[in-house]
């Protein structure tokens, strides 16, 4: 006699959504300033590098006027130019005054915490072993202020290959947007190398990084599927798919867009991870958590492991312009959230 197989349970589909995610401060305070820029000058406003590194972002802002350079040379002379949240060195800002440019610093001052790290370690004649990218404009800004004394760490296998002038004065200060965990590793090697390796003062990478890192951290192990919205060109988007997949997600992809989700990476899975690095507006995630539930990830759940609050002021010269005309120099927070269907994981 023939048995019915026992009827099949409909997979519940889920998105279990990180926060913190997107926007952080850093990156807030240097968009909203070249927007108030243009508001304020008018196209063209020049800027050096990405302002950050998010596609959509760029984009968004060359249509409305900014003209994105590489170098200060492609800058016409007395125009006005953006230090991108990164941060430069000081042979660029030497460059920048040479051709009269009227300059907005836009540097996380996250990353301005750091440069003052390096030079008062090159004041103290310190060998300052900087672990992160080596040609990220944060690494290249931060390595300039002080060429003599800094030599960039890239990963814990570049540990053996560090030579310093004298062992007891070694100290360490990195990248905002690198690894947690990696760092560790890399500071834990040179230890074992030079015991008497000095700390930075306080944490250098920065709150938002390690937040985004935690957040995914709790959700991945729960994940078939994690899909973080970044740039390809974002240190710390990069690194939360490597966070994620440490972390026990059974797959991390990252895309610019919801468009570039294939639908190849969804088979089979029932749990889908989102998160979005610190230079990503919320609105492209909003388009993944769409993407998702059109293919059947309807029921969203927010897995929160923090909760930010801090915000920078604008850029001293763009203030000043703005008190000048009269105008508000506050900013609204251009990474909040929008209303989504999630409820609390």
């Amino acid at each position: 006699m023939a048995v019915n197989p026992a009827p099949t349970e409909t997979l519940t589909k889920r998105v279990l959504l990180a926060a913190p995610r997107g926007y952080c401060a850093g990156v807030d305070r240097a968009v909203v300033a070249v927007e108030k820029a243009l508001e304020t000058y008018g196209a063209p406003v020049y800027v050096r590098k990405e302002i950050v590194h998010n596609k959509h972002v760029v984009e968004t802002l060359r249509d409305r006027g900014a003209v994105f350079v590489n170098e200060t040379d492609e800058v016409p002379e007395g125009a006005r130019l953006v230090f991108s949240a990164h941060g430069v060195s000081p042979a660029v800002r030497d460059a920048a005054a040479a051709r009269s440019l009227a300059t907005i610093d836009a540097t996380c001052p996250l990353v301005t915490k750091v440069h003052k790290e390096a030079v008062r370690f090159a004041n103290d004649d310190y060998d300052i072993l900087l672990i992160g990218h080596t040609g990220h404009e944060e690494v290249e800004g931060t390595a300039g202020e002080a060429p003599e004394h800094v030599q960039v760490v890239n990963s814990p296998d570049d540990v053996d290959d560090v030579v310093v002038r004298d062992p007891a004065k070694v100290v360490w200060i990195s990248q905002t947007t690198l690894s947690v965990d990696e760092t560790m590793e890399t500071v834990r090697r040179l230890r074992e190398r030079f015991p008497s390796l000095q700390d930075p003062p306080s944490d250098d990478i920065c709150y938002a990084t390690q937040n985004r890192q935690v957040a995914v951290k709790k959700l991945a192990p729960d994940a078939d599927v994690v899909i973080v919205v970044g740039s390809a060109n974002s240190s710390n988007s990069v690194r939360l798919v490597e966070v994620a997949l440490q972390a026990g997600a059974g797959a991390a992809y990252r895309v610019d867009r919801a468009a570039e989700i294939e639908d190849a990476w969804l088979d089979g899975a029932a749990t889908v991870g989102v998160t979005s690095g610190a230079s990503v507006p919320e609105i492209l995630v909003q388009d993944v958590i769409a993407h998702l539930a059109a293919h059947g990830f309807g029921q969203v759940e927010e897995v929160r492991t923090a909760t930010e609050e801090l915000m920078f002021s604008l850029p001293r010269e763009l203030r000043t312009s703005l008190k000048a005309a009269g105008r508000d120099v506050q900013h609204p927070r251009r990474g909040e959230r929008t209303a989504l269907p999630v409820t609390e994981a």
